[in-house]
């Protein structure tokens, strides 16, 4: 991806979403564009109008911490957006070219000790990549995104499911914050590593195919996947109400192993043990290797 349009790109959009209320500046009239203005973000960060710009044209290289920190205070940007700008700049300044890997590396398999650590857990627990590929499951896994499952390209993705296959907007109830939430981390993961050429084929896919995906694509949000409270609509178990921890793998530093939870002896608590149950009976969840 073009690092100085991605920088201009973050950087604009971020400004327009401050209001000049929000950063305690008079309106001042009329404005022909929503947030703040460059002189006004400019002088929020301490620094002049010509620079500010220059930043905003896409021009980060060789930009210091103290800079960048000012410009993430002056446009208010939350946690994951204040990593995002740090990693446009670390890759203008060619700090991702110089950890990536010199040749394509072979594709992924599940190691059979990752495979038997997700199938002890009695919970849902699945492994993604940053380009939202579903690698492994456990049975209960498996049977709660059996929709996703069901696409025959392997591995399924989570993109490919919420944006082009029509399941998605039943298994999720709340279809369009699922959209925002899989768009901004496609957008994290881009920032992490601009040079993956599978992200680049996905997004150029969905881009094509979804203007729901292009869209959100371009409003350059970004999040952090941690932990938080998701709503499913299973067709076998109806409504599921799930806490879920992500973690990343050490050993496989771009993998996250999400684990979903319900309280105990609700109603979800009671459809999870009815899922183990159809699991454990049908032969409709499919293992893609």
């Amino acid at each position: 991806m073009d690092n100085r349009a991605e920088v201009r790109d973050f950087l604009t959009s971020r400004r327009a979403k401050v209001s000049p209320e929000r950063a305690g500046i008079p309106a001042g009239g009329r404005r022909r564009v929503p947030g703040l203005r460059r002189s006004e973000v400019a002088a929020l960060a301490g620094m002049s109008v010509e620079y500010y710009a220059k930043l905003e044209r896409g021009s980060l290289a060789g930009v210091s911490a103290g800079v960048l920190e000012a410009i993430s205070r002056a446009l208010q940007l939350d946690d994951a957006e204040r990593a995002h700008l740090l990693r446009l700049a670390q890759a203008a300044n060619g700090s991702n070219a110089l950890l990536r890997p010199s040749r394509r590396p072979r594709q992924w398999t599940v190691r059979p000790s990752l495979q038997w650590s997700l199938d002890a857990i009695t919970v849902p627990a699945i492994v993604a990549n940053g380009r939202q590929d579903l690698l492994a499951a456990n049975h209960l896994g498996r049977a709660m995104y059996s929709d996703v499952y069901a696409d025959p390209v392997s591995p399924p993705n989570f993109g490919r499911f919420t944006f082009l296959d029509s399941a998605a907007r039943r298994f999720y109830p709340d279809w369009n914050l699922a959209a925002d939430m899989l768009v901004a981390n496609l957008r994290t993961a881009a920032g992490k590593d601009p040079h993956d050429k599978g992200l680049h084929d996905l997004v150029g896919e969905l881009s094509t195919r979804s203007d729901d995906f292009r869209r959100r694509w371009g409003a350059h949000n970004v999040r952090t996947h941690g932990t938080g409270i998701k709503e499913f609509r299973h067709h076998i178990v109806g409504d599921l109400t799930l806490a879920y921890e992500s973690l990343d793998l050490r050993a496989d530093p771009d993998l996250t192993l999400t684990i979903y939870s319900a309280e105990p002896q609700s109603p979800t608590a009671h459809a999870l043990t009815l899922l183990a149950s159809w699991a454990a009976t049908t032969g409709e969840v499919r293992v893609h290797s």
